[in-house]
C-alpha cells in the first residue's frame, strides 16, 4: 500500500440507509424518505446512459452513495480485470460514493464467471494473495476498499485458521476497511456450527465502516443468504450485540428479491436505528 492512503481518515458515519433497487426509483425521488443513504449495487450502473444512471443521477444529489460490487474476484487466480476496474473508477468519479466495497470471495475462473460469491480456504497463502489483490485495486482506484464476508455453505480440509481470523489479518495487512454482514455471520454460524459471539469479538472495530443486515431462506439443515425476506430477530439481536462492541456503525438494509413496499423496509431500517439506540445507551450504562 502506497503512503497516499496513509492521510485519509476513515470514512464519516452516514447514519441508515437501503440497497437502491429500480422498484423504488420513482417513489424515492417522489417522497424523498427518510433515509440518510443509498448503497447501489456496482454492476448495474456499468452501461453508459439508459434508466439507472438517468435515476442515479437524480437520486445521488438528495442522498450520499455508497458503492457495492460483485466482480472484483478478489480470491480467483487470474489477474484483476483491468476494463471493470476502469468502469469502477469512472463510475466512482461520477457517483463520488462514500466508499467502495466488493466481497471476500473469488467468482469464477477461466473467464467464466458463477455469479454466486463462492468462499475461500482460511490459509496463510490465500490471504497473502488476497492481500496483493486488494493493494492492486486500491492503488489503482486511488483509495481504500471496503471487504464483506460471504455467507459460506462449504469448508476446506485446507483451512489452517477461523474465518473471523483470517478476515482480521486480511483487513490489516491489506490496510482496507470492512463491511460486516451480520446476516452473513448468523447464516455460516449455524450452518458451520460455531458461534456467532466469537466472530463478533474478533473483529477489528477501527476497520468497519458499514453493516448490512438481510433475510435468508431456511431450509431446515442449512440456511441460505438470499435477501429475500425479512430481518429475524435472531439477527436483531446479532446486530446489537455487534453495536456494544463497535459503537455506531453506517447500517443498511439489503432485499433483493420478493420486494414489499418501501415502507415495510422504512419500518426495518426505523427498527435498526431504534436498536442501536438502545444498544449503545445499555453498553455506556454497563
Amino acid at each position: 500500500m502506497t503512503a497516499q492512503f496513509k492521510k485519509h481518515p476513515k470514512p464519516t458515519y452516514l447514519g441508515f440507509g437501503l440497497g437502491l433497487r429500480s422498484d423504488y426509483y420513482e417513489e424515492i425521488l417522489e417522497k424523498k424518505p427518510n433515509l440518510d443513504w443509498l448503497e447501489i449495487t456496482t454492476e448495474n450502473y456499468l452501461i453508459p446512459g439508459g434508466k439507472p444512471l438517468y435515476y442515479l443521477d437524480k437520486i445521488r444529489r438528495q442522498y450520499p452513495i455508497v458503492m457495492h460490487g460483485v466482480s472484483l474476484s478478489l480470491g480467483s487466480t487470474e489477474a484483476l480485470n483491468v476494463d471493470y476496474l476502469k468502469q469502477l473508477k469512472e463510475l466512482a468519479t461520477r457517483v463520488e460514493p462514500a466508499w467502495i466495497s466488493d466481497h471476500l470471495c473469488w467468482t469464477g475462473v477461466n473467464q467464466l464467471n458463477m455469479h454466486d460469491l463462492l468462499p475461500l480456504p482460511y490459509t496463510t497463502s490465500t490471504i497473502n494473495h488476497l492481500v496483493s489483490k486488494i493493494h492492486q485495486v486500491q492503488d489503482f482506484l486511488g483509495r481504500r476498499i471496503a471487504i464483506e464476508n460471504v455467507s459460506s455453505y462449504l469448508t476446506y480440509t485446507q483451512s489452517e485458521m477461523t474465518e473471523w481470523d483470517f478476515i482480521t489479518e486480511i483487513v490489516k495487512k491489506a490496510d482496507c476497511y470492512l463491511l460486516l454482514d451480520v446476516n452473513n455471520i448468523y447464516v455460516s454460524a449455524l450452518n458451520h456450527n460455531f458461534q456467532a459471539l466469537d466472530y463478533l469479538d474478533a473483529m477489528p472495530a477501527e476497520r468497519i465502516v458499514q453493516i448490512h443486515l438481510a433475510g435468508h431462506s431456511n431450509c431446515g439443515d442449512y440456511i441460505i443468504d438470499t435477501h429475500d425476506a425479512p430481518v429475524i430477530q435472531p439477527v436483531w439481536n446479532l446486530y446489537a450485540e455487534a453495536i456494544k462492541r463497535f459503537g455506531k456503525i453506517s447500517t443498511m438494509i439489503e432485499r433483493d428479491d420478493n420486494m414489499p413496499p418501501l415502507s415495510e423496509l422504512l419500518a426495518e431500517i426505523n427498527r435498526a436505528r431504534s436498536i442501536s439506540d438502545q444498544a449503545q445507551l445499555e453498553e455506556s450504562l454497563a
